[in-house]
């Protein structure tokens, strides 16, 4: 599986921790940064490439720290196709993924400590989106909206 992940200055310590740890287990690991700190970076600028390639299809999930996740997820939720959620907890992790095909799990790299990332990492990678007719019908209400507003501009 290729996972994308990256990061502004305030997610880095935990990107860089992730990095190794998802290496570590076999996954296929694309860093879109940051790479070094940069106490004036912006979040918008560093989870845009990672956003852009989940909306081409070039990774398989992603992953995006900043320091809460809020502003990360927010930004990647402008690219079409990419469902980003803010996840805290296992269970929405996969529960994300299982139901609503969630494809960028953002995380807060200032709230949550490295050991309950690395679980929520966990849950989200491991899950599959469940193609039951109920999960399929809502993502394509969704898939709908996207749309709409896309031809609209």
């Amino acid at each position: 599986m290729k996972i994308g992940i990256a990061a502004d200055h305030a997610g880095l310590e935990q990107k860089e921790k992730l990095v190794d740890l998802l290496t570590a287990a076999g996954y296929i690991v694309t860093d879109y940064g940051a790479t070094t700190y940069d106490g004036e970076d912006d979040y918008p600028d560093k989870v845009a490439p990672l956003a852009a390639a989940i909306s081409a299809h070039e990774v398989d999930k992603g992953i995006a720290v900043c320091g809460s996740g809020v502003g990360v997820s927010i930004a990647a939720n402008k690219f079409p196709g990419v469902r980003a959620a803010l996840i805290s907890e296992t269970y929405s992790a996969h529960q994300g993924v299982e139901h609503d095909d969630m494809n960028l799990l953002c995380v807060g790299g200032r709230v949550l400590n490295t050991s309950l990332i690395w679980e929520i990492v966990q849950a989200y990678v491991t899950a599959s989106f469940q193609k039951e007719e109920r999960f399929e019908r809502r993502l394509n209400k969704v898939l709908a909206i996207e749309q709409k507003y896309l031809k609209s501009l």
